[in-house]
């Protein structure tokens, strides 16, 4: 099976780790995310890899070559110009009727045969991960009438959202939704899809998962890994 990573974000929310390295090969205990990534894949039957390049390119290419390190092959499209989440797919000419796409910056112990058979059975062009987050609120929460009145007064709320992993599974025809060079967002992508009748599906998943995408979030996947590697590397154990 086939597995497209986009690793070719600046990281800048991630400074200064990202300084002198790209996100990807920003390690999480001793091991690079990405390579936390690779080796869960494998683990999956992901053997054919595309990683998708562009800040300090070469540095990643290096690291993982041609992927036999672990067992999996590994191309790379490089991005020469900023194309976001979705651009990249117009790179790659070898993409196979089905295939995953996700961030290069997520620890997650997600299972992605199970996602990758649901969009299978689905027949959608795309499957989008989910998982649920709530978000606090740090003050009070006032709501009024339209007359200026005190309705609700609802101290420090938190509400619950399903949110995008950034872990999804396409069919090949999203292509044709994709102009050469064009530089788009998954987001952007689904609802051009969705708009023009395509049928696109959603997975919720209770698994762990995590967006290393700031510093602090940084911080606790590294005390979860530390205390639950087994979690995310069993074979490993």
């Amino acid at each position: 099976m086939q597995a497209v990573i986009l690793a070719g974000g600046k990281g800048t929310r991630l400074r200064p780790y990202t300084t002198v390295f790209p996100k990807p090969l920003v390690p999480v205990g001793d091991v690079p995310i990405l390579e936390i990534i690779i080796k869960q894949l494998k683990k999956h039957s992901f053997d054919d890899i595309v990683i998708s390049t562009g800040h300090l390119a070469e540095l990643i290419e290096a690291y993982f070559g041609d992927g036999s390190r672990w067992g999996v092959h590994i191309d790379y499209v490089r991005e020469y110009k900023p194309l976001n989440t979705a651009g990249a797919l117009g790179l790659i000419d070898n993409l196979r009727e089905n295939f995953l796409v996700m961030n290069g910056d997520i620890l997650t112990t997600l299972d992605y045969t199970n996602l990758f058979n649901f969009h299978k059975e689905k027949k959608g062009i795309a499957t989008i991960s989910l998982h649920k987050r709530e978000a606090k609120i740090d003050y009070g929460v006032i709501e009024m009438t339209q007359d200026f009145k005190l309705d609700k007064y609802i101290e420090k709320p938190a509400y619950q959202f399903m949110v995008s992993m950034g872990v999804n599974v396409l069919n090949v025809r999203c292509r044709d939704f994709i102009s050469k060079n064009e530089s788009i967002g998954l987001p952007d992508l689904m609802m051009r899809m969705k708009e023009e009748g395509e049928n696109i599906y959603c997975f919720p998943s209770d698994c762990y998962w995590l967006d290393i995408g700031r510093v602090e979030d940084y911080q606790v996947a590294q005390d979860e890994f530390e205390h639950h590697r087994e979690q995310f590397l069993p074979d490993e154990s």
